[in-house]
């Protein structure tokens, strides 16, 4: 799903736009609704998750809002309309993005430190530090394609914490089946959005003969 947002963000369509960002939108009222909202009325499923969460809040409350801040922060970033009107909110709002990721890849290694789940948020951390300084950087230098390129591959792993909560329901699904297999699927999860992105990005090559 990430990739399409690559797609959308280069593309002159309209509708296409619009539909994408409503389904989108549509992923996280769903995943709000059958993860957060059953976490607060302790599901039965979710029991030992929602004792869990009681006693990290304490860092899982500034990853939480950081997090937020990053995923609501993309659909503004990446409108070319929007980046035209308001440049220099455009420019503030992507500072605070950035001070967004950092925030809650810190504190998401902190959470997971001494549990077996650190690997896997680890790696989608860096992931997700490296991607967002890049795109950082290269604004920085005025090189706004890559810009632009890099700024998709740090909302696909954005995102990511969206998309890997989509089966949560689902009893087999990983995030149920322990902090180990967690990590994996944490790992899994990053690696495809970043080359779903990056196939989103080559995509007019590779369909297009020389």
């Amino acid at each position: 799903m990430a990739s399409y947002l690559l797609l959308a963000a280069g593309s002159g369509r309209p509708r296409f736009k619009t539909v994408l960002w409503i389904s989108l939108g549509l992923t996280v009222l769903f995943v709000f609704i059958t993860s957060e909202l059953l976490l607060v009325t302790d599901y039965r499923m979710y029991h030992a998750y929602r004792l869990q969460v009681i006693a990290d809040r304490q860092l899982l409350i500034p990853h939480t809002l950081a997090g937020i801040i990053a995923l609501l922060a993309g659909p503004l970033q990446f409108s070319s309309r929007f980046r035209q009107r308001y440049l220099t909110f455009h420019r503030v709002l992507g500072r605070l993005y950035v001070i967004a990721v950092f925030v809650g890849s810190f504190t998401g290694v902190a959470l997971a430190a001494g549990r077996p789940g650190l690997p896997g948020t680890s790696m989608q951390a860096a992931a997700w530090i490296v991607c967002t300084t890049a795109a950082f950087v290269t604004a920085r230098n005025r090189q706004i394609i890559q810009h632009r390129q890099w700024m998709a591959r740090s909302y696909a792993v954005t995102f990511t914490f969206v998309s890997s909560r989509v089966l949560n329901l689902w009893p087999r699904y990983w995030s149920h089946l322990g902090d180990s297999f967690s990590a994996v699927g944490v790992i899994a999860f990053t690696l495809a959005s970043l080359l779903l992105v990056d196939l989103g990005l080559n995509w007019k090559e590779l369909t297009t003969r020389g």
